[in-house]
């Protein structure tokens, strides 16, 4: 068996509500998609943000593709060496690890399709009903609209939730501070809360947020300041009692180990969408398990499911309301939530079928 078509999409969604985070106005929330084809007629997938999308579609048209097609799809590791050999030069992060990310993720599909094992199965994972919680809770919204949405979030099961701080780009820090208070209070403490700040704050800001918060018994404080900044996010931790999640903006197992041994963040969220793919996420789930650390990938709820199985120290997925009509526009009969768990479908692969018609007619080229 051989790779034998690889073909790139890129399909912007505009979100039926305009949020915002600490960062920026959500305008689009769509996906950039790679589909390869084998010459057995085996398809997999895999997709990443569509930020950047032309951009990435041109590294995956002009470089990886010519290094991928007519190769077994059982040669990830290799391939991957053989892609990070080639363009290691022009990017060891951002979008040439997006392109590469998902090219990856679409052997996987292949090689668990070829076998005939859901993905999890293949990875030595056997839970197929993994926990998620609700990702919401926007800066744009007023404390009305936001006790409004995480209230409806936990009365359709959800024992986690997740909101947004750093109202007006994170100038408003106390009026943060007094969102999360109210969020918990509506809430109870019944429920694990998160709080997100977009990589919002310096780290005096941030652990200023940090101890107004500290009795409000949170979950997690993902991103508190900017990604690159290690030594403030470690400063920030060895700080506080609020435990400090960050890596949705790292890449490969260098990032992680960065991030790890400079006692930077409690829990490991890389996003196997932009990290290196799953043959990459799987050596950082193993260096975060070494030091005793929980991994908690970021978004993209339908590929993690499979690698949160399959990982010992994989603990939750996040879903982010906002993709859902992405995901049903683009996928056919997407996996969704109930009860607060995600059922990984029982079907060979990622268990997920591309929508071609739609995503062929919202492609652009």
């Amino acid at each position: 068996m051989k790779t034998q078509q690889i073909e790139t999409f890129v399909v912007p969604v505009l979100p039926s509500k305009q949020v915002e985070d600490s960062t920026w106005k959500l305008d689009t929330m769509g996906y950039t998609i790679v589909k390869v084809t084998t010459d057995d007629g085996i398809t997999g997938i895999g997709w990443t943000y569509d930020v950047g999308g032309a951009a990435i579609r041109s590294i995956i048209e002009s470089y990886i593709a010519p290094i991928v097609s007519g190769r077994s799809p059982f040669e990830t590791e290799t391939i991957w060496q053989d892609c990070v050999s080639r363009l290691r030069g022009v990017g060891r992060k951002g979008l040439t690890f997006c392109a590469l990310s998902i090219v990856d993720i679409a052997l996987w599909d292949i090689k668990a399709k070829s076998v005939g094992l859901p993905l999890y199965r293949l990875l030595g994972g056997s839970e197929s009903n993994i926990p998620i919680y609700g990702s919401g809770g926007w800066t744009s919204y007023d404390r009305n609209e936001l006790v409004k949405e995480v209230t409806e979030i936990a009365s359709i099961g959800y024992r986690r939730i997740k909101i947004k701080v750093g109202v007006e780009k994170g100038q408003r820090p106390q009026e943060d501070v007094e969102r999360v208070r109210l969020v918990r209070k509506e809430l109870g403490h019944d429920i694990d809360l998160m709080i997100d700040a977009n990589n919002a704050w310096d780290p005096i800001t941030a652990m200023r947020v940090a101890h107004g918060v500290e009795n409000c018994g949170l979950y997690f404080f993902e991103e508190p300041v900017i990604a690159d900044d290690l030594t403030g996010l470690a400063s920030l931790r060895a700080r506080t009692r609020v435990p400090i999640a960050t890596g949705e903006h790292e890449y490969t197992k260098y990032g992680a180990r960065d991030l790890i041994v400079n006692k930077a963040a409690d829990v490991i969220q890389m996003d196997a969408s932009k990290c290196g793919g799953i043959t990459e996420w799987l050596k950082i789930a193993a260096i975060a398990q070494a030091w005793n650390l929980p991994v908690a990938p970021h978004a993209m709820h339908a590929l993690h499911m499979h690698l949160v199985s399959a990982a010992p120290n994989g603990v939750t997925l996040e879903y982010l309301f906002m993709h859902e009509e992405a995901n049903e526009q683009l996928f056919i009969n997407p996996p969704v939530p109930a009860g607060g768990f995600l059922r990984i479908p029982d079907k060979p692969g990622l268990g997920l079928e591309l929508n071609e018609v739609s995503v062929r007619k919202l492609d652009v080229k």
